[in-house]
């Protein structure tokens, strides 16, 4: 059967923003108690799973939803300077074209990427957008999106940078690909055993096609 919907993670999936998040996170380390992230340790946590990465910064489980909102406020103040990932918007055009409908579930504001997409001319693509706070995963988000617009779990396949969006996707019983241009590193991505595993927008449409 045809994968006729295409949901999107949004950060570092169709944005540039990983490293905006990193000096961010870091100048909100000491107020929220955890470790700046030094280069050497970048590279060490795209390594790591979500879980792994909250454990190894020390930072209280009880203050990320209050880190994200902070975060989220910072990000909307600097949105229209990021960047699509390259590739990303031929991608999505070509893909649109082919009739497939597509969509956005993000940990970011729906503000935030609105205005991302409408400054970037991106946002006739996008049949809808969801946003939820989530500190491990984004299944029930995956799931009340799903029921809300009544779409079958083999008529979607997901696509995000992160391990905890291939989790996500696989107790939602969908099918997700997995990129290796955002945050998480190919290797780490690879161990959670995704459906697909990309290095580049372009190869998006040939692997869904290929899982018609």
């Amino acid at each position: 059967m045809t994968q006729k919907v295409i949901i999107f993670d949004f950060d570092g999936t169709i944005a540039d923003t990983v490293d905006a998040l990193v000096t961010i996170a870091n100048r909100l380390a000491l107020e929220f108690g955890y470790i700046q992230i030094t280069p050497d340790e970048l590279a060490l946590l795209r390594n790591l799973t979500s879980r792994e990465i909250i454990s190894y910064s020390g930072i209280s489980v009880f203050k990320i939803p209050f880190l994200l909102k902070k975060v989220k406020g910072e990000l909307k103040t600097k949105i229209k300077e990021f960047h699509p990932i390259p590739g990303i918007p031929e991608a999505l055009i070509e893909l649109k074209n082919e009739g497939y409908q597509l969509g956005v579930i993000t940990s970011n504001s729906q503000e935030n990427v609105t205005e991302f997409l409408k400054y970037n001319d991106l946002d006739y693509l996008f049949d809808f957008i969801h946003s939820g706070v989530t500190i491990f995963g984004k299944t029930t988000i995956i799931n009340n999106v799903l029921r809300q617009r009544q779409i079958k779990t083999q008529s979607v396949i997901y696509v995000g940078d992160e391990t905890r969006d291939i989790e996500a996707s696989k107790k939602a019983n969908i099918k997700v690909i997995a990129v290796t241009w955002g945050f998480n590193s190919a290797e780490a991505l690879a161990k959670e055993h995704p459906n697909y595993l990309i290095d580049h927008p372009s190869e998006l449409l040939q692997v869904i096609k290929n899982n018609a």
